[in-house]
């Protein structure tokens, strides 16, 4: 990824741009991110040692940090975090770069196949019509801003707290590899989203912060496009969804490594109503959460297969294959690789 950003910038003669969120650009945000991570993981906890005994609270915080924070664990926070802001960043700028290399946009195509597979209607239409325009736009818009800071908190919550070292490596490598699929996918079905081609089908919704962002990326499209001084980044791309693609990435992930149901549920959940938010506001079509849904499958498939975790009953669960000396592979899985730590898997 880092590469093909390199050689798209060299080749438009355009700047690599890092993209900006309110806490300042990510090279800082991920860091302050992990520091918050460590103070919630050893100050908490250190506390809860030491209440009868306030004096006692340096000790327990040292002993916290060196049960948890070994040489692996850094390891694997460092990589963990320079793979993603390495893919991140080129994705945004591959993203930015589409209008600029990509081909002739394919809405009109993506529109006919969402109405083959709604018998002739619009899907969004269909929602509107059942869910309503009111508290449901309000509800589904939560769920979809959502995602911006649930991709990168995912990340560290797996780089700090997994129980076992593979899983952080897995989560790692599944969430970068639908970053990167996920890009490929836009250059391969160049598309600009129903919201952005059939603007009236969208105009009857309650005003909600998704249509400040998609009137944002609007604008930030149209200076790509027609404005030779413009600093901004575009993020205008319809196929594949890649809210809908990290979201089912987390929801396997999730799955196959935590051992408490309900936070198993409540992903499930939410990835249901990231799906039906995609439609509902016109950031993709049908096709286009199928298409993430099917990267998101080869990101887990792949990346788990790259860190040594065996695949159970056709995939329906998992046991690792590696792990570290604090937590060897047996603590976590039986005689015939069913789950069964104390513990958890992600304490």
């Amino acid at each position: 990824m880092g590469s093909l950003a390199v050689v798209a910038s060299l080749r438009l003669g355009e700047p690599l741009r890092d993209p900006d969120g309110f806490l300042g650009p990510s090279w800082l945000r991920l860091p302050l991110m992990v520091l918050g991570a460590f103070v919630v993981d050893v100050v908490p906890r250190s506390l809860w040692r030491s209440r009868t005994d306030v004096r006692s609270f340096p000790a327990h915080a040292r002993a916290i940090i060196r049960e948890h924070w070994t040489r692996e664990r850094i390891a694997l926070v460092t990589i963990g975090l320079a793979s993603f802001f390495v893919t991140y960043v080129s994705y945004r700028n591959l993203k930015n770069y589409l209008p600029l290399l990509a081909g002739e946009t394919q809405d009109r195509v993506l529109h006919q196949i969402d109405q083959v597979l709604a018998f002739g209607h619009e899907p969004a239409v269909i929602l509107h019509v059942v869910l309503g325009e009111g508290i449901a736009a309000h509800v589904l818009a939560f769920v979809y801003l959502m995602f911006l800071p649930l991709s990168p908190a995912s990340l560290i919550v797996w780089l700090v707290w997994s129980r076992n070292i593979s899983y952080g490596y897995w989560y790692a490598t599944a969430h970068c590899l639908t970053w990167a699929l996920g890009t490929a996918s836009y250059y391969l079905v160049p598309s600009l989203g129903p919201n952005f081609a059939y603007v009236w089908l969208y105009a009857d919704i309650d005003q909600t912060g998704v249509k400040a962002l998609q009137d944002a990326l609007y604008y930030g499209r149209k200076d790509i496009l027609y404005n030779p001084f413009a600093d901004s980044i575009q993020s205008v791309a319809g196929f594949a969804s890649l809210h809908v693609g990290i979201i089912l990435t987390l929801a396997l992930i999730t799955q196959y490594t935590v051992r408490h149901a309900w936070i198993r549920w409540s992903m499930w959940t939410f990835f249901v109503l990231t799906v039906l938010s995609t439609l509902y506001f016109g950031w993709h079509y049908i096709a286009d959460d199928i298409a993430g849904a099917v990267i998101a499958i080869l990101a887990v498939w792949i990346g788990g297969l790259a860190t040594g975790q065996k695949f159970d009953r056709r995939g329906r669960s998992s046991h690792p294959t590696t792990s570290t000396s604090r937590v060897p592979v047996g603590a976590a899985v039986g005689l015939e690789g069913e789950r069964h730590d104390p513990e958890g898997p992600v304490a």
